[in-house]
């Protein structure tokens, strides 16, 4: 009779234990959905000071305690930005932009394809999907970060304009080490105001957006300057006027 009591009572424990879990988790899902809605929501209107790429850079500065390292950051309004410059990054880096919701799911599945026949890891992430990973999420590869990039995803897509997106992108972009923003890469590279670049300064700032840690644009390596190339062809082709109407 006791071994039955104990064994109920070890089965209360056990189930008051999954239940609390269950509700703590459920809290803090709840949580983060409505403060993640909030928060891309706000910036709709308010100009991000700073990315969560920033800030793990300055703290990876603060723990190796390398006074000599800072991030080189301004924010620049979408009027003063040239339209080469926006022109660019879509060429480069998402040419259906203007037509999708968040996701080129033909480009998601050739990159699915291509992995399985040939092993290669390609990108196939949206100019949204890239801003959504630079301001709000954490470097790596795994199903949880994918699925947090998705949701925040959607929620630029939902609340933001096309034109809103292409600002934020290009501002906290990484276009060199601690460089983030147009602003500050065509004043770091150019000494040029980003109302002013060419197009071949342009594409050439845009050749380097894949890994800025690696390509260079002020000593371009001889794939960066073909790369820059085919972007300023690809440039041609959609024509000057493809973002004059983007709002």
């Amino acid at each position: 009779m006791s071994r039955r009591k104990s064994s109920r009572t070890a089965g209360k424990r056990r189930f008051r234990l999954v239940s609390y879990i269950l509700r703590v988790t459920l809290f803090a899902a709840f949580c983060f959905v409505l403060c993640s809605i909030i928060l891309v929501a706000a910036l709709k209107h308010i100009n991000p000071p700073t990315s969560m790429f920033m800030v793990k850079r300055q703290l990876e500065g603060l723990v190796h305690e390398d006074r000599s390292w800072k991030i080189d950051y301004q924010w620049v309004d979408w009027d003063n930005i040239s339209p080469h410059m926006a022109l660019s990054v879509v060429a480069s880096e998402d040419q259906k932009f203007l037509n999708h919701w968040g996701f080129d799911f033909q480009s998601i599945r050739e990159a699915i394809e291509e992995r399985i026949t040939q092993g290669r890891v390609r990108g196939a992430s949206t100019i949204t999907q890239q801003t959504a990973k630079n301001l709000f999420l954490w470097e790596g590869r795994s199903y949880l970060r994918k699925g947090v990039e998705a949701w925040f995803t959607v929620l630029i897509e939902t609340f933001w304009s096309k034109q809103r997106i292409l600002e934020v992108y290009l501002n906290v972009a990484e276009f060199g080490d601690g460089i983030y923003g147009v602003y500050s890469a065509s004043m770091h590279f150019f000494q040029n105001s980003p109302s002013n670049l060419t197009r071949r300064e342009a594409a050439l700032m845009a050749s380097v957006l894949p890994n800025p840690k690696i390509y260079a644009v002020s000593a371009p390596s001889t794939y960066v300057q073909q790369r820059s190339s085919e972007i300023m062809l690809q440039m041609n082709n959609l024509g000057d006027f493809h973002l004059k109407e983007i709002k």
